[in-house]
């Protein structure tokens, strides 16, 4: 029992000398006396327990403000100056949406063009980058706000037609059209022929429609193909999965332009369009691609090029081989001559590659060359 009385004296005598030095007036965290006399103790022992705050809190509240400490301009004040600036209130504006949450754009992966109108001679044709399932609910959606019925749809062949129509402008006549949406030339891309025709009203409709290879007034198909092509530009969601057709997703699936590796032969590419536009498109592809063309004969079918294969970026060289003297400068190319050999095979015109002399690499680079042709595709 004694020495449980001089523990407890002990702990009693450590605590009363720690509040002095503490909470007293000349303390650690002694707050002094106010102009009333009253002590401003900030921290000891309070009512509230062995570390309750002390004293009136009024008094701390209503302390002056200093002015800021001016510092001499030879010194520097960058130490004491504020790190962190308090910022003012934002002002927030009751304006909310009218409608929903703006959602963003959909993120468009790969786009060529967009949406542009291709010509050649008297044809033209609109080609988009999205799919022909895409593309089919939006067209149709084109007549349906002119308020105009479709006489036929087939969204597996990618045709429609639209009812015998009658202008203001011609009351005389009566107007047809046909849309035709097929794949383009590379994946994921859409291309969107329109026939148009037109007969006396004061005949009858014909049972049978035999359309004409081209159309019967070549400004009424502008006209209506540049607004359908305005109206596929205007709209946002034309690369978003929710505006496919599932029966549009039945037409052909392969694009008009595709490599063929045949067993046992040298590969080909394989362009299903007609002669006159896989002509103008092989060219455009050297062009595009930066291929020298030598020359070329549009009569025998033929473009003799110089070309040195796919160039790959060489990767920068790291901090030792800079350190060594390493070299910048790209590798020397060896350039070849090749012969590109256009053939009509009945459904499509097959392009081939040969070159003029054998080497090691002749057969990497015919491929090659075929490939930069096909990525070059307009």
């Amino acid at each position: 029992m004694t020495r449980f009385r001089t523990i407890f004296c002990l702990i009693l005598l450590a605590l009363v000398m720690g509040c002095s030095v503490i909470g007293g007036e000349d303390g650690l965290f002694g707050g002094g006396e106010d102009e009333s006399g009253e002590d401003e103790g900030f921290l000891g022992i309070g009512e509230d327990g062995i570390f309750g705050i002390g004293g009136n809190p009024e008094t701390y509240r209503d302390a002056r403000i200093m002015p800021p400490m001016e510092i001499p301009p030879e010194l520097d004040s960058y130490t004491i100056d504020a790190l962190y600036v308090i910022p003012e209130t934002p002002l927030i504006s009751g304006v909310t949406f009218a409608d929903d949450i703006p959602l963003p754009k959909p993120i468009e992966t790969r786009r060529r063009e967009g949406v542009v109108i291709q010509a050649l001679g008297d044809r033209r044709w609109i080609v988009i980058d999205a799919t022909p399932a895409q593309v089919w609910p939006l067209v149709r959606d084109f007549w349906s706000q002119l308020n105009l019925e479709l006489d036929m749809a087939d969204p597996g062949a990618g045709v429609m037609e639209t009812a015998w129509l009658e202008s203001s402008n011609a009351p005389e006549l009566r107007q047809k059209y046909r849309v035709v949406i097929e794949p383009g030339l590379h994946s994921s891309s859409s291309e969107i022929t329109l026939r148009h025709q037109q007969n006396l009203r004061t005949q009858p409709p014909p049972l049978t429609v035999e359309w004409p290879e081209v159309s019967d007034d070549p400004d009424l198909e502008r006209q209506i193909l540049d607004a359908i092509s305005q109206y596929l530009a205007d709209r946002n969601d034309i690369y978003q999965a929710s505006t496919a057709s599932l029966l549009a997703g039945t037409i052909e699936g392969a694009r008009k332009a595709n490599i063929v590796d045949a067993a046992g032969n040298p590969p080909f590419l394989a362009l299903r369009i007609d002669y006159d536009r896989a002509w103008v498109q092989v060219r455009q592809a050297l062009d595009n691609a930066e291929v020298e063309i030598i020359d070329s004969n549009r009569e025998d079918s033929v473009f003799n090029v110089r070309f040195a294969g796919i160039v790959q970026q060489a990767p920068e060289p790291g901090f030792f081989r800079r350190l060594i003297g390493g070299s910048d400068d790209a590798p020397e190319l060896s350039y070849q001559d090749f012969t590109l050999h256009l053939e009509d095979a009945g459904g499509s015109i097959n392009v081939t590659s040969e070159a003029l002399e054998e080497a090691e690499d002749s057969a990497r680079l015919n491929r090659e060359l075929l490939q930069v042709i096909i990525e070059n595709l307009v």
